[in-house]
């Protein structure tokens, strides 16, 4: 069930839009996080540096302590060695890179300098010891609009004890600082924040699902890191080790991978994250994740299945018919199960259209998969629960652990759980519906029990249905929950999306033939007066 861990309750929600609209006017809001969050965190590591340096002082003047000395040349060694500090996973910072500096200087006219040159050092620094570092925090801010007025104000803001690490050490505050900027960067930059953010409560719906305990996480489309940020927490809140997990990542766009490299760092996990097109740049071509968790761009048309080698391991099938130009969703299904280990799940956010679409690249891989037993369960999801887009959504649970034999889940070869949300969650505003705690334990509660040894599922009309595979086979291979649950209205109609698609186009062009017949009739009446 979906638990939460306690956190110290600091209210800082207000504190942090003031923060931001210190930039209105000079920034577009859709460019708000490139500005704030290398702000949020440099403040992190000049902290954790900071505070390990006032735990090290400690230390040298306790009595009790190993480190005891009065010798001033000493004291000095033990609180400049750099070990001393990497044992901890925290960098000496230079004091020209540090938060109290940049807060000392934030009325000057030459901050914007100063804050550049800051990101610089700190850049350098890290990059000595983390070379997956280097470069997440470019010269930003000489070259942008804002004035030094401006740049100060957010020093001042960002520097509310509120928000301070040091002042809060029990509430991961600047991770929460992040990750609720992330949130609101993400509304205010609409459609174009898909490439970044998922919805926090369809992530943590996908990992209270999969259960990532332990072993290799990977997300070939990891945007700015949530669903490795809901991992850890998962993992907090039911008594892990972050060290027992490992996390894998590739993203397309550069400025977004920079975001999620400071998401991870804040949160001090280890990762290998990359960069490149998972599609047609695969850069783990060996990796075998024991989970998949990934929110990819839905319907990708034009994304170039020519460039793919005929061989192309992840392939169930040659190419010319298991590919599609027209949308690359089945292409993405191929890869996340070709990342899959020998027991692996993978709970992977979806456009509807992939449920039913005909067309013969993307029906032949959704055929194959329900022949071979890769599908566990699907999801359909309410609408409005992404900001970036209208497109209603689904969730596939990919695995290969079906057999049984692990010990904690029954066989289920020859069945699909279908899974109907259309009608769960909550508006939390006019355009933003949202899972609750409560629809988050019932929806993963009922998974569960239907994969696990100890479960006792059973179906709900309207709501779940475990299918046969020969039921599905039926259906024409549809995998739409409203067929097998009995919803009393299925909104999806199970026309896939390039068949709306092209009747669309087919109703434009024949509205555009009679616009052109009604304008020539037009000239033609002209004429005659």
């Amino acid at each position: 069930m979906a638990k939460t861990t306690v956190k110290a309750d600091i209210n800082f929600e207000q504190e942090l839009w003031k923060a931001a609209n210190e930039l209105r006017g000079a920034v577009a809001e859709n460019q708000y996080k490139d500005y704030v969050l290398p702000m949020i965190f440099l403040k992190h590591m000049s902290e954790r540096y900071e505070m390990r340096k006032e735990e090290l002082l400690k230390l040298v003047n306790d009595k009790t302590s190993p480190y005891y000395t009065e010798d001033q040349e000493t004291i000095n060694y033990v609180i400049e060695d750099t070990d001393e500090y990497l044992s901890k996973n925290v960098y000496i910072i230079p004091k020209e890179a540090t938060w109290e500096y940049l807060k000392a200087n934030a009325e000057q006219d030459n901050i914007k300098v100063i804050v550049d040159d800051a990101f610089d050092t700190l850049d350098s620094t890290l990059g000595k010891f983390r070379p997956d570092l280097k470069g997440i925090l470019p010269r930003i801010f000489v070259k942008s609009q804002l004035t030094a007025r401006q740049v100060g104000g957010l020093i001042n803001l960002l520097s509310n004890p509120k928000l301070s690490q040091k002042e809060n050490p029990e509430s991961d505050i600047l991770g929460r600082v992040y990750e609720y900027y992330i949130g609101k960067f993400a509304l205010a930059e609409g459609s174009g924040a898909g490439q970044f953010f998922t919805p926090g409560s369809i992530v943590r719906l996908m990992v209270e699902m999969i259960e990532p305990y332990e072993g290799k996480i990977f997300d070939a489309a990891c945007g700015s890191g949530g669903m490795f940020v809901q991992s850890l927490k998962f993992l907090e809140s039911h008594g892990g080790d972050k060290k027992k997990i490992s996390i894998y990542g590739q993203e397309r766009y550069d400025g977004t991978l920079r975001l999620c490299k400071m998401n991870l760092a804040l949160r001090d996990l280890s990762f290998d994250v990359r960069l490149g097109d998972s599609l047609l740049q695969d850069k783990f071509p060996d990796l075998k994740a024991d989970f998949i968790i990934v929110n990819p761009p839905f319907n990708v048309s034009q994304w170039h299945p020519e460039d793919l080698p005929e061989n192309d391991p992840r392939l169930f099938g040659p190419k010319e018919e298991f590919t599609t130009d027209g949308s690359a969703n089945y292409m993405w299904m191929q890869t996340f199960w070709s990342h899959l280990s020998n027991k692996g799940t993978a709970s992977v956010v979806m456009a509807n259209g992939a449920m039913t679409s005909n067309n013969k690249g993307e029906k032949n891989v959704r055929e194959f998969m329900v022949n071979n037993n890769m599908i566990d369960c699907i999801v359909r999801l309410p609408d409005k629960l992404f900001l970036t887009t209208g497109i209603p959504a689904c969730i596939f649970i990919l695995s290969r652990n079906r057999d049984g034999k692990d010990g904690l889940h029954r066989k289920r070869t020859d069945e699909i759980l279908f899974i109907d949300t259309s009608k769960m969650g909550t508006m939390e505003s006019r355009k933003l519906r949202v899972f609750t705690d409560a629809d988050i334990d019932k929806v993963a509660a009922t998974y569960h029990a239907w994969r696990n040894i100890s479960g006792d599922y059973e179906n709900t009309d309207g709501y779940s249905y475990n299918a046969t595979l020969a039921e599905v086979q039926k259906q024409d291979y549809k995998l739409t929950p409203g067929i097998y649950v009995g919803t009393e209205e299925v909104e999806d109609d199970g026309i896939a999306f390039e068949d709306k698609m092209a009747a669309l186009q087919a109703t434009l062009q024949e509205q555009f033939a009679k616009g052109n017949e009604l304008q020539e009739r037009i000239i033609e009446n002209f004429k005659k007066i």
